[in-house]
């Protein structure tokens, strides 16, 4: 999202990503902060069990003298939330003392011939992190600090040793009863983990202290977003005193759970229902996605800011997933090529020199968009020096204005190698802006 001091709004958000260690409950300690995701070690009657490992081996291997420092037990069983990196990256730190890591399949695989993507998938992914920038450029990653590969630090994935095919488990490990459920959402193999004598919820990442990432701009499979509010559904189902979520803050009291989950399911719900009835009444993703917001009574939330996800990006993905790239306007079924319209509607506008100068107006006058836009369409026709530092100044402009940390990113990772492209091929000139 867009908005004047979007760069504040994030910082400030961000600053709530400060290291706790907190024994929420008898035997179950909550771990936030220490790592982009959260970890959640529950003792057992000889061992540790432990939820998600955090993101590098060096911040599991800090997560393992956190559990010394509390117990003498080792840990024995793991638990994967879901199979993202952020959350079992640390796992090789825990390699010789455990027997058991539990997981579940996912309920759909990904497409096939999903690798042919890797490359272009690695740079999207890298730009929406934003592992090429400082920390000052970057702030955050939205849900929590920075993933600890930006600092060189190493991922050590373990794979499962137990992978789950069915929706629901029922386990006693040491002790300690385990519900495990395989809930649909942000990912097609999250697990909510139900501990019925401690009254605790693990709902890994169907849950964020923000907006969710309905849509991830590094590009993937639609995220049905039907399913997931089901999955909240599921969820409020359960008489939860504590909520634990792979990253952002605890929820406690059964009261407050209910009523944060219940307001994250109808926003959800809110953003799917108005686009599903905007499409059927002819509307295209373009229209939608401008028209399209949260009403005030979710959007004031402080565990509904954009900080992650956004709802317009939402919006553009629903409708691709229940109507394909067709928008109905038979214009577009047979569009012109980029270059052949960009050189078209530059001739309509009087020629290359009036649109860059408009270009350079609009950078001047901080319509930011319009300026990309502008550039864009001269970039079509010409790759020039001039062109690529206008665009590459109106991306670092327009990154103060974004409150989403992934698109925050992505305005300055592109912004840089803009840059560097210059540099590369253009050395001796210089320019005049």
């Amino acid at each position: 999202m867009l908005i004047s001091n979007g760069k504040q709004k994030l910082t400030s958000f961000t600053k709530n990503y400060k290291e706790a260690v907190i024994e929420i409950t008898s035997g179950v300690w909550f771990v936030f902060g220490v790592g982009h995701s959260n970890a959640i070690f529950i003792e057992g009657a000889t061992s540790i069990l432990l939820i998600d490992t955090l993101d590098s081996l060096e911040r599991g291997k800090k997560l393992a003298n956190i559990i010394r420092n509390h117990t003498e037990k080792k840990v024995k069983t793991i638990l994967y939330t879901h199979g993202h990196p952020d959350h079992r990256g640390g796992a090789g730190a825990f390699s010789e003392s455990v027997s058991e890591i539990i997981a579940f399949e996912p309920k759909m695989a990904e497409l096939e011939k999903t690798a042919f993507l890797k490359d272009i998938q690695t740079l999207r992914g890298a730009r929406q992190f934003g592992y090429a920038l400082d920390d000052n450029e970057a702030i955050s990653q939205g849900i929590g600090i920075r993933e600890g590969v930006v600092y060189g630090e190493q991922r050590a994935f373990v794979s499962p040793t137990t992978c789950y095919q069915q929706d629901k488990v029922i386990r006693e490990i040491d002790g300690i009863q385990l519900e495990l459920v395989r809930l649909v959402g942000e990912s097609e193999d999250q697990m909510m983990i139900w501990l019925p004598q401690k009254e605790v919820l693990c709902c890994g990442d169907n849950y964020f202290g923000c907006f969710p990432n309905l849509y991830a701009i590094r590009g993937g499979q639609y995220r049905n977003l039907a399913t997931w509010i089901n999955s909240i559904d599921f969820m409020l189902s359960y008489p939860a005193k504590y909520l634990l979520a792979g990253h952002t803050a605890l929820i406690q009291g059964k009261e407050k759970i209910h009523e944060v989950l219940t307001n994250y399911k109808n926003a959800m719900d809110y953003v799917l229902n108005e686009t599903l009835k905007g499409m059927n009444e002819g509307k295209n993703a373009e229209q939608l996605a401008s028209e399209i917001h949260l009403p005030a009574e979710y959007a004031d939330l402080p565990y509904l800011g954009e900080y992650y996800g956004c709802v317009e990006w939402t919006v553009r993905e629903i409708y691709a997933a229940y109507l394909g790239w067709f928008d109905g306007n038979p214009t577009n079924l047979h569009p012109l090529s980029p270059e052949q319209k960009a050189s078209k509607t530059v001739k309509l506008m009087g020629g290359k020199e009036n649109v860059f100068a408009a270009a350079q107006t609009a950078l001047k006058e901080r319509d930011y968009q319009w300026c990309l836009e502008l550039c864009d369409l001269l970039i079509q026709i010409d790759i020039d020096k001039t062109i690529l530092e206008v665009k590459a100044t109106a991306l670092e402009k327009i990154a103060e204005y974004e409150t989403s940390a992934n698109g925050r990113h992505y305005y300055i990772a592109c912004a840089k190698e803009l840059r560097n492209k210059i540099s590369k091929e253009f050395p001796d000139n210089d320019v005049v802006l």
